[in-house]
């Protein structure tokens, strides 16, 4: 894979002429996700300290459109241009609803054990919604599994790419928390070109009837994943795009 100043000059060329958008994006996603958390837990702490509970459950409310911050990142590794309006696309999808719910119980469930198994498996799971983006018929379960394989031997290459951040983290809490709406925005991206890079060693990898062959993405960010007409596992030819964005699809991953 690349070294991770690479990653990160990639995520910088692909942000170029997209910094307006992503920071504004960036500011949508927290202005919205701060009114529905606590908007829903003062609501419901105000009638008891029980209901309050479930005030804190309004944290789930949040997973479609931190799945969309996900994607809109990956497009713009893409050279594609993803607008505001696309956070608010997957909220109607029943997939995204059950990876990022799926997930996120793993994860709570390894910290339980202990916060650093819980840490691995939040690496492990990295890939799970770039997965999913690009191979819309699999399930919840399948995109977490492929995730694992994806990331096996190459979680700390991904930590370490987090960690070449610190400089940026410790300049954007002196600037009160504004430099998190650029430092956010890098950070995706430069999660979704390690991704990228990622995908392509692998792909380079596999043997010669497991050939790695990009199509063309459906509306994925507009319609429901159409029913599973295709075996991923072993390549069966991807239905036909039905128009939305020209966003690439990689429905043969090799993981």
């Amino acid at each position: 894979m690349e070294k991770n100043s690479k990653l990160r000059n990639a995520a910088l060329d692909a942000l170029s002429g997209n910094w307006g958008t992503a920071v504004l994006m960036t500011i949508v996603y927290y202005a919205v996700s701060m009114i529905l958390v606590y908007s829903f837990t003062a609501a419901f702490s105000a009638f008891s300290q029980a209901m309050e509970m479930l005030g804190n459950l309004s944290n789930i409310l949040i997973l479609p459109l931190t799945f969309a911050l996900y994607v809109a990142f990956l497009r713009m590794k893409r050279k594609e241009e993803p607008g505001v309006q696309s956070l608010f696309a997957f909220y109607t999808n029943k997939k995204v609803w059950a990876v990022e719910l799926l997930k996120n119980i793993y994860i709570i469930l390894w910290t339980f054990l202990l916060v650093v198994p819980g840490i691995v498996k939040s690496y492990s799971y990295a890939m799970t919604e770039y997965i999913l983006f690009d191979n819309p018929n699999i399930g919840a379960e399948e995109a977490i599994n492929r995730s694992m394989v994806m990331m096996k031997g190459k979680k700390l290459k991904l930590f370490l790419l987090d960690l070449s951040f610190i400089g940026w983290f410790i300049l954007a809490l002196l600037t009160l928390g504004i430099g998190f709406v650029l430092l956010v925005p890098y950070i995706y991206t430069a999660h979704a070109a390690f991704y990228e890079d990622l995908k392509a060693e692998l792909a380079s990898q596999t043997t010669p009837n497991e050939d790695f062959q990009p199509q063309q993405n459906p509306a994925y960010a507009e319609t429901e994943p159409r029913p599973e007409t295709q075996d991923v596992v072993t390549g069966q030819q991807a239905d036909t795009p039905q128009g939305g964005n020209n966003a690439l699809s990689y429905d043969r991953t090799p993981y």
